[in-house]
């Protein structure tokens, strides 16, 4: 066994992220946008958060990421109170938003550099950095191209680079790959592969059910602002009376009318 593959063993043995009782409640609604979730995530795990439109998937991701306090509940990442010390936990975790956060009139390199920065990366280490994330996107070509010329596909890709700038010990991704080509689409998936086999610990939202099947360690269904279910894609397909695939026992679980 290598040293770096004996130090990523060690790492999944400890509890990534830890969340409690989360619930939110937005002005106005009438029920919670999240109740009562709670996660447990290990280091190495892949953890995909599924469900409709509206079910609360991005509300939690933004507690997590400590964009968004809960009215009540606990996280804590890496043994750190994300809500009593969000600035510590900020240097230890990546956002890839299902939002393009980019600048559009600035290069990608530029992009880069201003990121890097804000996450305490200076000198050769940001130089190497920034190099490093342009070639696993497949963006070192255009690196120097303003990203207002980009297609939806190489912004999406340039996301992913700057939530994976600083190594982050907790990677949340927020459907990184919708609306895009094909061809950006898989690229993205290889990337998140890679990732999942040198130990990188990740939050994953997506509609693309064939995807979580392929990457998830544990897979969690939200409904309605609950975690209605949770398991390995296995485990959840091979629920009597038994799916075909994770898109169908979700569809069974979730119903088949239209969430706009």
């Amino acid at each position: 066994m290598t040293a770096e593959n004996k130090k990523n063993q060690e790492l999944n043995t400890e509890m990534v992220l830890v969340a409690e009782g989360l619930t939110k409640r937005y002005r106005g609604s009438s029920r919670p946008a999240v109740a009562d979730c709670s996660i447990e995530i290990k280091g190495g795990e892949i953890y995909g958060l599924l469900g409709p439109n509206g079910a609360g998937k991005t509300t939690t991701i933004s507690i997590l990421c400590t964009l968004l306090r809960p009215d009540e509940g606990r996280v804590t990442i890496c043994g750190i109170d994300a809500l009593k010390q969000p600035s510590r936990v900020k240097k230890l975790i990546g956002l890839v938003p299902q939002d393009i956060a980019l600048y559009p009139s600035l290069t990608a390199r530029e992009n880069l550099q201003y990121f890097g920065r804000c996450f305490g990366l200076n000198g050769m280490r940001l130089k190497d950095r920034i190099c490093e994330c342009l070639e696993l996107t497949g963006l070192s070509d255009r690196a120097d191209n303003q990203v207002a010329a980009y297609s939806g596909g190489m912004k999406r890709r340039l996301n992913l680079a700057v939530g994976l700038l600083h190594q982050p010990r907790l990677l949340f991704l927020d459907e990184p790959t919708v609306g895009i080509d094909a061809q950006s689409r898989n690229l993205i998936f290889e990337k998140m592969l890679q990732l999942k086999e040198t130990g990188t610990t990740m939050v994953y939202t997506t509609h693309y059910m064939e995807e979580a099947e392929q990457l998830c360690n544990t897979v969690a269904i939200i409904d309605e602002g609950e975690i209605i279910t949770k398991g390995s894609p296995k485990e959840l397909i091979n629920k009597p009376p038994g799916h075909r695939s994770l898109d169908d026992f979700f569809l069974s679980l979730t119903g088949k009318q239209l969430r706009d």
